[in-house]
């Protein structure tokens, strides 16, 4: 292998035994030379030992791309290893164009996407540039930077390892998709920077902002109008508008894509993040037309931008306190006071996340048991025991990312993951090594200003303490709809009816709509969710139709 000398550049790691196509290859590598060290060669055996030797050395690594080859040892084994050496590195097997027409390669692929040993196949360059080979590349670094953040980044969260308040604004802002770092304020950078902004002293978190001035333990939404810039509040005599859209979840964030693009004026209101629940998923794997995932919040990141590029007004960190009919049209009353007439409602309020309700367990909230999850909450949990609550697809894609960095063990009440779990996770927690305990249930917790053991009880009534540094807790939610009238029927679950009048979303309350999860028999998947949005916009506009033809035979 070439480069084997001391370089603190992450490096980007390459072989084929095909000597003309690792050529190419690192030629065209030689792009990223700047900021990254290129290492290239033709043996995968000598490959491997480069790899074992970065590791010694703490080396970084940022993508290892390997050909199949015919020796002892083949590419598909050399990237599977690398899960263990290297867990955060990127990792692609480089195929030719037109190879995963050949059974063997294809089931090779197959294999090793089922079990997570590959990020994704990349096709071997053949054209100088290969601007195919870098966009993938290019993926690749992007994603592996931002789950690697060092140093100071666009924010810069200072607070202490297990400060709540430190967790939520951290949680807030991975769950909104802003680039951020995070120094605890024990460790060396972190006394720096405290120093650096006068607050040595204080026990509060800090944000520190492109241009180093300094937010204390800021308010949601001062984090997010001075912090990433974004509307906590409407502009005066903005409204009315054609349809209001409580929440900014897929189905919410689908529902104002498609209402914008069509002319209708739209207003947005979020009471926490971009993306619902779902933003908080590390990877979606069977979402259309992202064939190698995509995380949620980065899916909730796009669709926001699109939603705005088409005109919607966004009102983020407010709460509808309360939604009422007037004059043939809806107002909704918002939590800084203001209020926002519509002449229709969509209703994409999701779900909040369930608790598990157990005393001892709720004490330790934000200091060692989290709600949901983020893949930035990974880096403060590495090298821990964790413990992940529930059987859902977001729960096992929190346990798969997470099993990087941690041992990890999955705690399902049921006897089966089966029941509520896309097949390709149960396959990636097996292959990652994931823990699960089934039939078991946390019953307690201690530990001293932090967690540091839980207490879990078997189906037969055993129990046993053991030890824990973090629980994620991801059991499913419970319906969000406190602002809404008595009007607006429920289920015995607290689920909003539809389907009861002309228009299949609409509630029982006329020009009300609501899609999602919130909904009573909605399908908890991002997919559906998304499809409901699209698919309520066409009957909004049909009741808006409606609405102007009784209008006008009323003024005729």
């Amino acid at each position: 292998m070439e480069g084997s000398t001391r370089d603190e550049r992450p490096a980007i790691v390459a072989v084929d035994p095909d000597g003309e196509a690792i050529r190419r290859i690192g030629d065209e590598l030689r792009r990223y030379e700047r900021d990254y060290r290129i290492v290239c060669g033709e043996s995968i055996e000598d490959a491997f030992r480069e790899l074992e030797a970065m590791r010694r050395n703490g080396d970084r690594v940022a993508v290892v791309l390997a050909a199949r080859g015919e020796g002892r040892v083949q590419g598909e084994e050399l990237l599977e290893r690398v899960t263990d050496l290297h867990p955060l590195a990127k990792r692609g097997l480089l195929i030719e164009f037109g190879a995963w027409g050949d059974e063997d390669t294809a089931g090779v692929i197959h294999e090793a996407m089922a079990r997570g040993h590959i990020d994704y196949y990349v096709l071997k360059p053949w054209s100088e540039p290969d601007e195919l080979f870098h966009r993938t590349i290019c993926e690749f670094l992007h994603e592996w930077r931002r789950a690697t953040a060092q140093g100071r980044r666009e924010l810069t969260v200072v607070a202490d390892r297990f400060s709540p308040r430190g967790f939520e604004l951290r949680n807030l802002l991975a769950r909104n998709g802003v680039p951020h770092a995070f120094s605890a304020s024990d460790s060396e950078e972190g006394r720096g920077l405290l120093e650096a902004c006068g607050r040595s002293d204080s026990g509060e978190p800090i944000v520190i902002l492109p241009d180093n001035s300094v937010l204390v333990d800021p308010s949601n939404q001062d984090l997010a109008e001075k912090g990433y810039r974004v509307w906590t509040r409407l502009e005066q005599g903005s409204g009315p508008f054609d349809v209001a859209i409580v929440g900014a979840g897929p189905a919410g964030l689908a529902a104002a894509v498609y209402a914008s693009s069509e002319g209708l004026r739209v207003a947005v209101v979020e009471q926490e993040s971009i993306g619902g629940q779902a933003g908080s998923s590390a990877r979606i794997r069977n979402y259309l037309g992202f064939q190698r995932g995509i995380s949620g919040g980065e899916l909730a990141t796009r669709a926001y931008q699109q939603a705005w590029v088409f005109g919607t007004k966004f009102l983020l960190m407010r709460e509808v306190e309360r939604l009422r009919t007037r004059d043939r049209g809806h107002v909704m009353t918002i939590s800084d006071g203001s209020q926002i007439e519509a002449r229709s409602v969509v209703l994409a309020t999701g779900v909040a996340y369930r608790r598990l309700g157990i005393p001892a367990v709720e004490g330790f909230c934000g200091r060692g048991v989290f709600y949901g999850y983020s893949s930035s909450d990974a880096h403060q949990v590495a090298g821990g025991r964790i413990f992940v609550v529930g059987a859902g697809n977001s729960a096992g894609q929190a346990a798969v990312h997470l099993s990087r960095y941690a041992d990890v063990t999955i705690l399902c009440r049921r006897a089966t993951l089966g029941e509520g779990m896309s097949r390709y996770l149960r396959d990636e927690i097996e292959a990652a090594g994931v823990h699960v305990r089934l039939s078991t249930i946390i019953v307690g917790a201690s530990g001293d200003g932090r967690l540091q053991e839980v207490t879990l009880r078997h189906s037969s009534g055993d129990r046993d303490a053991v030890p824990a540094d973090a629980v994620f807790v991801l059991i499913g939610g419970q319906p969000r709809g406190d602002c809404l009238p008595q009007e607006v029927e429920r289920d015995d679950k607290g689920f909003i009816l539809t389907g009861g009048g002309e228009h299949m979303f609409e509630t029982s309350l006329p020009g009300v709509f609501a899609v999602g999860d919130v909904r009573a028999g909605s399908v908890k998947r991002v997919a559906s969710a998304v499809g409901e949005g699209a698919v309520v916009i066409p009957q909004v506009h049909r009741y808006l139709a409606e609405l102007d033809a009784a209008t006008s035979r009323a003024c005729g």
